[in-house]
């Protein structure tokens, strides 16, 4: 289906929020630099997205669509809430591997750590990270949920949670910043997510 002009538009000003972000950083991540780098009037930012808060709201929502969009495409699994059946552990190291190699994006750790740090000091940028991860986390959610289907509701999002977790916290020391990324690690890790996905074979 083709986009419409005003869907063109907000992708642009998506990119260039991104970019802004990645290249400037969060101190510089203002509603007038990314008009600016957009090629566009403030007032023209603002009639699609009101706020920075609602700006970096669109932000992750549709960095979370591309990343959802990009591992279904590489695993060959459908993963989106709502689908069913199974998941194999050979198809969760599938999606698991897959999270992994898109965290290994320099851009990707970037924006998620301007992000964060924008968090730090503005509290609706912060509430709308927590929406971000809550969203993020009820899609593992999903994926353990069919890993093991006799799971209590409770348990299942206590390992979603630590699944994210663990990958969050390997997307940053994994990163430039720490530099502990290595294969002997990346098998590590994908051995305790698939403990947490799966009964011990």
């Amino acid at each position: 289906m083709t986009a419409t002009k005003g869907e063109l538009r907000r992708a642009s000003l998506l990119d260039a929020a991104e970019h802004v972000l990645v290249t400037l950083g969060n101190a510089n991540a203002t509603m007038r630099n990314v008009a600016t780098e957009s090629n566009v009037r403030l007032g023209h930012l603002q009639h699609y997205f009101s706020t920075r808060s609602a700006l970096m709201q669109a932000v992750l929502e549709r960095v979370l669509e591309r990343f959802l969009a990009s591992m279904q495409e590489t695993t060959g699994v459908a993963i989106g809430v709502g689908t069913e059946g199974p998941i194999t552990r050979e198809e969760s190291g599938r999606i698991f591997g897959s999270m992994m190699q898109q965290q290994q994006e320099p851009a990707t750790v970037r924006l998620y750590v301007e992000i964060w740090a924008m968090a730090a000091s503005d509290t609706e940028i912060a509430a709308v990270l927590r929406d971000f991860y809550v969203q993020y986390s009820h899609y593992v959610e999903h994926i353990v949920k069919r890993a093991q289907p006799e799971m209590t509701a409770n348990v299942c999002r206590a390992r979603a949670n630590a699944i994210v977790a663990l990958f969050e916290g390997a997307a940053i020391v994994g990163a430039g910043f720490a530099g502990l990324r290595s294969a002997e690690t990346d098998i590590e890790l994908l051995n305790v997510v698939q403990g947490l996905m799966h009964e011990p074979e």
